[in-house]
C-alpha cells in the first residue's frame, strides 16, 4: 500500500500541474478585466496604468510560471513562518495578490475558512451520521413503512435545492415565529460573533442551526441512497448466507460482516465530497449570509478577482484529487481482498 501510495501521489504532480494550466487559461483568456468595474470617466492611460500595476502587461506565460512559484513556493514558506514564527530568507516574497483588496490571497482564504468549516464541515458530519444508519435500517427492512418514509425525506432532500428549502425555514423560524418563542432562529448569520461564554455558545449555536440542517438534509439524501443500495448488494451475498448458518448473531452479520463490505462504494462518495466542505455552499452561504469561502469565490468572480478565483479554484482541485487518493487508500482497509500491486 505504501509503494501504491507513493506512485499515486508522483502521479498526482503533473495531474494538478495540468489542472492548474487548464484554470490558468480558462480565467485569463475570459473576457474579463479587472477594471471592467472602475468608473468610465477613469481615462484609457489611467486604465493602462493600472493593468501594467497589475502585471496584466506581461505574456501569459510568463505570468502563469511567477503563478506557480508563489502558489507552491512563496505562499507555503510564509505559512511556515506564521506557524513558527520563523522567519526564512529575508522574509520579502511576492505574494499572490487580490486585485480587489490588494491583500495576499491566501490570508483572505484562511480568515473565511472557519466560518465554512463551522457551518459546511459540520452539516456534513451531520448528514453522514444520519445518511448511514438510514441506509442501513431502510436495506434491513426493504418495503416497510421506515423504508419508504426515509426514500421519500431523501427524494425530497435530494430533489429540493438548497435555496428554496433556506428561504422556507426563513420564513417559519424567522418571520413567521415571534422573536421571543423557543423556535425562533436567526435568517442573518452574525460571523462577527465571538463565543467566549454560555450564551455567546447559545446564539452561535442557534444560528448554525438552519444553515447547517439544509446542507445536512441535503448531503444525507445523496449518502442515504447510496447506503441503502450498496446494503441491498450485499445481503444476499452467499457470504452473509455462510455467516447466519454459522450461527452468528443478526446484528454481528449486519453490522460487522454487511456493513462493512458496504462501506466500499460509500467511501467513494463521502470522501469526494469533503472538498465541498472546504470550498463552501456557495448558494446556501448566500441564503443565509454567511461569510465564508463560497462568498468569498462570488465575489471573486463578479470582481473579476482573477487571482482570488484561480487560487481558490486550484485549491478545490486539489483537495478533490488528495481526497480521491484517500478514498482508493481506504478500499484496502474496508477489503483487505483489493491487492495494490
Amino acid at each position: 500500500m505504501f509503494n501504491y501510495t507513493l506512485r499515486r501521489l508522483l502521479f498526482t504532480i503533473p495531474t494538478l500541474l495540468f489542472i492548474s494550466l487548464v484554470i490558468f487559461l480558462l480565467l485569463d483568456l475570459a473576457p474579463n478585466d479587472p477594471t471592467g468595474n472602475l468608473p468610465l470617466t477613469i481615462p484609457p492611460e489611467v486604465r493602462a496604468m493600472i493593468r501594467t500595476n497589475l502585471g496584466l502587461d506581461q505574456p501569459v506565460w510568463w505570468r502563469y510560471i511567477l503563478w506557480l512559484r508563489q502558489f507552491f513556493v512563496y505562499e507555503p514558506l510564509n505559512l511556515i513562518e506564521q506557524m513558527f514564527h520563523i522567519t526564512i530568507g529575508d522574509g520579502h516574497r511576492l505574494r499572490i495578490l487580490s486585485y480587489a483588496t490588494r491583500s495576499p490571497v491566501v490570508d483572505l482564504i484562511v480568515e473565511r475558512m472557519p466560518q465554512t468549516l463551522w457551518v459546511v464541515g459540520m452539516s456534513y458530519v451531520v448528514g453522514i451520521m444520519i445518511a448511514l444508519p438510514i441506509g442501513v435500517i431502510s436495506a434491513y427492512k426493504q418495503y416497510s413503512w421506515f423504508d419508504q418514509t426515509g426514500t421519500f425525506v431523501s427524494m425530497i432532500g435530494f430533489s429540493v435545492p438548497t435555496f428554496f428549502t433556506g428561504v422556507l425555514l426563513i420564513v417559519i423560524f424567522s418571520v413567521m415565529v415571534p422573536s421571543d418563542s423557543f423556535f425562533w432562529f436567526p435568517s442573518i448569520y452574525d460571523t462577527t460573533l465571538k463565543v467566549t461564554d454560555l450564551a455567546s455558545f447559545g446564539k452561535q449555536v442557534r444560528q448554525m442551526v438552519m444553515p447547517v440542517f439544509v446542507l445536512a438534509l441535503y448531503n444525507a439524501a445523496q449518502i442515504s441512497r447510496f447506503m441503502r443500495a450498496s446494503m441491498l448488494d450485499n445481503l444476499n451475498q452467499d457470504y452473509v448466507r455462510t455467516a447466519r448458518a454459522k450461527g452468528l448473531s443478526e446484528q454481528v452479520v449486519v453490522l460487522v460482516h454487511v456493513l462493512r463490505n458496504s462501506l466500499i462504494p460509500v467511501v467513494t462518495v463521502i470522501a469526494l465530497g469533503i472538498p465541498q466542505v472546504f470550498g463552501g455552499a456557495i448558494i446556501t452561504e448566500q441564503v443565509f449570509k454567511v461569510n465564508g469561502l463560497g462568498q468569498l469565490l462570488i465575489i471573486g468572480i463578479q470582481g473579476a478577482d482573477i487571482p482570488l478565483v484561480q487560487t481558490l479554484t486550484f485549491i478545490f482541485a486539489v483537495l478533490i484529487v488528495l481526497f480521491n487518493l484517500v478514498a482508493d487508500v481506504l478500499y484496502g482497509i474496508l477489503d483487505p481482498r483489493i491487492l495494490y500491486d
